[in-house]
């Protein structure tokens, strides 16, 4: 998320909004998200994960990473879905997908 922060101003300017949910209680969410200018939201549950499609680690009883790129009226441009830490979407690549989509619209 420190990544997303960082690109803020390269993702405003792409038009992209962030926003993030966790399995956290209110009070670590709030932790996690200090310092970040997007929502973060918490508690997400099993049921959730399962609408989603996203991987749920029972172990842990947590959700995997599930990142979505959307469009106008909520339409899913690109999604990422992953069983562990590696595969996250970077800053840096939702700001080239946004000006690529952006650029083909505009053809």
């Amino acid at each position: 998320m420190a990544g997303f922060e960082f690109w803020k101003a390269q993702l405003a300017a792409a038009s992209v909004k962030v926003v993030a949910a966790s399995v956290d209680p209110l009070d670590k969410a709030q932790e996690v998200a200090a310092g970040l200018s997007f929502p973060v939201g918490y508690g997400v549950t099993r049921a959730q994960a399962d609408q989603l499609g996203s991987w749920w680690e029972e172990r842990r009883s947590i959700i995997q990473p599930s990142e979505f790129l959307l469009g106008a009226g909520g339409k899913i441009l690109q999604s990422s879905y992953s069983s562990g830490p590696i595969g996250r979407l970077e800053a840096t690549d939702v700001v080239r997908m946004a000006n690529f989509l952006d650029a083909q619209a505009r053809k």
